[in-house]
């Protein structure tokens, strides 16, 4: 059974992809998921305050798993198998091996529908992840308005 990283930031943008990776099972598509969120490092201020770097790790990943909840529900409501997995790091990399510890065979996530800089500053894990992934990437991109 093809397993699906779907890479989450709980943002209903980013539950689009679930939604999608949803339809596909409606449509037939055998598969089980692995939802994923990947947090940002401390930074040099958060640091300096928290002065314990195994608290900032313990914050950050309950942060993921916080981020990665609603997509979870909706996936276990569905009835389909659901694993999860947080990181912290740089976040196309850290996608990428996520995808090789848990065995995934594809990708399905969403893209920011910005335009200019902003849409390719947000769009930038996605753009990275296609061309970094060792497996299939799906972006679902919102409908234009």
């Amino acid at each position: 059974m093809l397993k699906i990283l779907i890479p989450v930031d709980g943002s209903e943008l980013s539950l689009m992809a679930v939604r999608y990776a949803m339809r596909l099972t409606g449509w037939g598509l055998k598969a089980r998921f692995v939802v994923a969120n990947v947090q940002p490092t401390a930074n040099l201020y958060e640091l300096v305050v928290a002065h314990d770097p195994a608290v900032l790790q313990t914050v950050a990943e309950e942060a993921g798993h916080d981020l990665i909840a609603p997509a979870v529900q909706l996936l276990q409501a569905a009835g389909l198998q659901v694993e999860q997995d947080v990181a912290i790091g740089d976040p196309a990399h850290m996608l990428v091996d996520m995808v090789e510890r848990n065995g995934c065979g594809a990708i399905i996530m969403s893209a920011r529908g910005s335009s200019g800089l902003s849409g390719a500053v947000l769009g930038s894990v996605s753009q990275e992840l296609v061309h970094l992934s060792p497996v299939p990437v799906t972006v679902v991109k919102p409908l234009a308005d």
